[in-house]
C-alpha cells in the first residue's frame, strides 16, 4: 500500500465508451482500461489462475491468426461476439475460463469491447488492465510509479455507448484514487471521473452490475456468478500491463 499523495500533480479523467479514445490525446498519459463484464475481469483472472500471458485481439479471425504464430498444446482460445461465444473457442466469462488448463499458456483472446478497447488505447505512454478485482493494486502501482502523468480510465462501454458496469467500475477506480490523495487541487478530477465515483457510491456494487444490461442478459443465461464474481473489490493482487500487444503482469 503506498502512502497518501498529498500533492497529486495527475489530472483524472473517465472515458465512457471505447470510441471516445478517437478523439483523446493519449501521449504522455497513463490509460487504465476496463471491461468488467467481462473482457478485463477476465484477462486479470486468467493470469491470476496461471496464464503466462494474453494476447488481445480485435477479431475472431484474428484470434485465430494469431493462435496459428503458437504452439498449440501451449494455447488456448477464448471470445465472444456480442455475448456469443465464438464457435470453437473456449468460454469467454472468467470463472468458467479459468476451468481450462491456462497454466503457462498463452491465452488469445477476443471480445465485442474489451479487448479492441485495449488495443485502441495503446498510443498511451502505458495501458493497464483494470477491474474491480484488481483496482487497488492498478492504482497503487500507478500513483506510486507514474506521479506526472495524466490517468485516463478507460470505459469499454457496449454497442458505442456508455454502461452500467464500466462506469461503476471506473468510479471505484476515482474512489481509490481520492483516498490515497488527500486534499486534491481543485480540477484535477474531471466531471466524469466525478460521475461515475457518484455511479460506484450509490449502491453495492453486485447491484449495480445485476442491474445492468450485460448483468440482465447473464441473469437470463444463469450465469449470475459471473456477474457477482466480477463485482467483488480488489481481491487480485494483480497489475497485467500491455507490453508490445500482450498482456503480462508485472
Amino acid at each position: 500500500m503506498v502512502q497518501e499523495v498529498n500533492h497529486f500533480k495527475h489530472k483524472v479523467h473517465v472515458l465512457f465508451k471505447r470510441e471516445d479514445l478517437n478523439h483523446e490525446r493519449l501521449e504522455g498519459k497513463v490509460a487504465i482500461v476496463l471491461d468488467v463484464l467481462f473482457a478485463t475481469t477476465t484477462i486479470i483472472h486468467a493470469l491470476h489462475s496461471g496464464a503466462k500471458e494474453v494476447v488481445p485481439v480485435l477479431s475472431e479471425d484474428s484470434a485465430r491468426g494469431v493462435a496459428k504464430t503458437y504452439d498449440a498444446r501451449s494455447t488456448v482460445l477464448a471470445g465472444e461476439l456480442y455475448g456469443d461465444t465464438l464457435p470453437g473457442f473456449c468460454h469467454p466469462a472468467p470463472v468458467r475460463l479459468v476451468q481450462e488448463n491456462l497454466k503457462d499458456k498463452t491465452l488469445v483472446y477476443s471480445t465485442t469491447n474489451g479487448t479492441v478497447a485495449l488495443r485502441q488505447a495503446l498510443g498511451a505512454d502505458k495501458v493497464f488492465v483494470g477491474a474491480m478485482i484488481n483496482a487497488e493494486s492498478i492504482v497503487d502501482h500507478v500513483l506510486s510509479t507514474y506521479a506526472d502523468k495524466t490517468i485516463l480510465i478507460v470505459c469499454s462501454g457496449s454497442m458505442g455507448s456508455p454502461n452500467l458496469e464500466d462506469t461503476c467500475g471506473a468510479g471505484y477506480f476515482v474512489d481509490l484514487i481520492k483516498a490515497r490523495m488527500g486534499n486534491a487541487d481543485k480540477g484535477t478530477f474531471s466531471d466524469a471521473a466525478e460521475t461515475a465515483q457518484l455511479v460506484f457510491n450509490s449502491e453495492p456494487s453486485a447491484e449495480i452490475l445485476l442491474r445492468s444490461r450485460v448483468g440482465q442478459m447473464m441473469i437470463g443465461r444463469g450465469m449470475q456468478d459471473e456477474v457477482r464474481f466480477s463485482a467483488n473489490l480488489s481481491t487480485h493482487r494483480m497489475i497485467p500491463q500491455v507490453i508490445g500487444e500482450v498482456v503480462r503482469p508485472l
